[in-house]
Formats: C-alpha cells, sequence, structure tokens
C-alpha cells in the first residue's frame, strides 16, 4: 500500500474532496476516489470524511492507495501485421477496433496480447501492462505504432518524441468544406472540466500544435492530412472539432449526426524515427484501410 499525501490550496478550496483530488491527481477517476473516501482509506487531518465534504485551504489529505491487482497478460495470435522488425524495434500496423493495452475489465484482444505471442523481448520501462509501448493510437484509429524491444531503444524513441523529431502523419476525413489547402492549430489541450472522459482546449493545457493539409474535398466533407508536432491525448480530434472540423464518425468529439463509421475516420498512415541503435533514420508508409477507402468511394 502506497501512502500519497496532499495540501489543498486555494484553487481546489470549497470543492467536494472526490472532485477536488481528481482534479490533483487525473490518473484516478472521481468514482475512484469517492469508494476509498467511503472505504475509509482517504483521511483529512488524520479523519476520516464523508464524501460530500468540502475541502478547506491547508487540510492535508492523505490516502492508503491500494496496491493495483496484477493482471496476467496472455500472448494471443492476433495475425498483427509487422511492418518491421529487428532486434531493437518493431513497427506495427494496429487495426481499427484493437485496443493498444489491457486494462481492468479488457485484458484479452489487445495489441499488446498479440505482441507478447508474437515476441517476448519487449522493453519493460512502461511496467507488466504496457511492455514494449511508446506511444499510443486510440481504439478506433488504425494505422503505425513503433514498439521498442528493449529498455535502450524504448528510452531513444521516447527521448525523439519529446524532441518532436518522430514524423507522424495521419489521414482524417472531417465535416465541413476547409477553405484554405493547409494551416496549424496551436491550441493548449488538457482535460475537459466538464466532462472528465473528454480532452478539450483549455488555459494551463499542455501545449499542443498540429499542422493539416488538405487532401481532397467532397462538398461537406474534407479529406485532410495531420502531422502532429506534439502527441496529447486525442490531439487531432480535439484540435479539428476546436476550428470547427470535427472528424466523421467520431462518438465522443464529432456531432451527434455523422456518418456512421465505428467509430472517427482517423488513419496513422506515415511514422518516422531514427533508429535507435543505428542513427538510420527510418519512414514506414501503409495505405488507408478498406472501410476507410469504400467511403471515400462512396463521397466521390
Amino acid at each position: 500500500m502506497t501512502v500519497v499525501t496532499y495540501t489543498i490550496e486555494a484553487a481546489q478550496a470549497g470543492e467536494r474532496i472526490d472532485k477536488a483530488l481528481s482534479t490533483i491527481q487525473n490518473e484516478w477517476s472521481r468514482t475512484q476516489i469517492g469508494n476509498w473516501v467511503t472505504d475509509g482509506i482517504v483521511k483529512v487531518n488524520g479523519e476520516a470524511v464523508k464524501a460530500k465534504y468540502k475541502v478547506k485551504i491547508g487540510d492535508l489529505i492523505e490516502i492508503n492507495v491500494p496496491e493495483a491487482e496484477p493482471l496476467e497478460i496472455i500472448a494471443e495470435d492476433l495475425g498483427l501485421e509487422i511492418v518491421y522488425e529487428d532486434a531493437d524495434v518493431l513497427v506495427v500496423n494496429k487495426p481499427k477496433g484493437m485496443v493498444v493495452h489491457p486494462a481492468p475489465g479488457h485484458v484479452t484482444g489487445t495489441l499488446v496480447n498479440g505482441l507478447m505471442f508474437h515476441c517476448k523481448d519487449l522493453s519493460g520501462i512502461n511496467g507488466i501492462m504496457r511492455p514494449g509501448i511508446v506511444h499510443r493510437i486510440d481504439k478506433d484509429t488504425s494505422g503505425l505504432l513503433m514498439v521498442a524491444k528493449n529498455d535502450k531503444a524504448h528510452e531513444s524513441l521516447v527521448n525523439q518524441l519529446v524532441a518532436k523529431t518522430v514524423t507522424r502523419k495521419y489521414t482524417a476525413l472531417v465535416h465541413g468544406h476547409i477553405a484554405h489547402d493547409k494551416g496549424t492549430i496551436d491550441a493548449p489541450i488538457g482535460r475537459d472540466t466538464k466532462d472528465r472522459q473528454k480532452q478539450a482546449i483549455v488555459d494551463g493545457g499542455k501545449h499542443a500544435v498540429t499542422h493539416f493539409q488538405v487532401l481532397e474535398r467532397f462538398g461537406d466533407y474534407t479529406l485532410v492530412e495531420c502531422r502532429l508536432e506534439t502527441g496529447r491525448t486525442h490531439q487531432i480530434r480535439v484540435h479539428m472539432n476546436y476550428i470547427g472540423f470535427p472528424l466523421v464518425g467520431d462518438p465522443k468529439y464529432g456531432p451527434k449526426k455523422t456518418i456512421d463509421f465505428g467509430g472517427q475516420a482517423l488513419h496513422a498512415g506515415v511514422l518516422g524515427f531514427d533508429h535507435p541503435v543505428t542513427g538510420e533514420y527510418l519512414e514506414f508508409e501503409v495505405p488507408l484501410p478498406e472501410d476507410f477507402n469504400q467511403l471515400l468511394a462512396s463521397l466521390r
């Protein structure tokens, strides 16, 4: 059991304890914290409180965080499409509908399950639940991901992401007619204050930059290529919605009236990086999946 302490500052004063703590530590959901309060493992100034307690400036919060129950990762033959592989890295073309790594309630059928079947030597930096995973793409986004096969490679690839030297280009179909041929969206992204399941453009959010270029126009829809300069959660989906061109089929950020595509029309088609050992620049490209091509054909 890990003991975590926080001192309440003016920004959280007056909020319910579950809301205040979920704002301070966004790794925990408000529901999870509320259950901990009810179970008595959250104390304020040494005393247990009720879930409706409103925190005050200077309150000392102590949380006896329970140890997470270990989950066993089951190696599964998922027929992964490996685009490139050597002793240090591999590049995989993730299909739409596949979750990247296991989590409570979703422990099979993920990319990590498939990777564990394909090869046993994956980096351990991200722990047993995310072996080899350097970056993620959403469940319903298809396309390329780089995977580290050892810790040295993992550190190199993460440093390249931080330095913004990794090439990541996505194809997206959006609602609306984009008149300009290209543009840049520079707007900070953070957790939506009204809906913790969503990201939003917020003051004090993390720096986020997306460059886009129009590929084709279809009247009320536009096909764009988006190049990520940063890699925030749901970045393309949030940024394109922010400028008034939400992704087609996006259940979280798109309009209620959209094309039923079974998720957002987004494909990570191009990925480039410096090899972590040789330093050679490698770039890979995979075509749009068949359902995406069929969607475009229907619009044409």
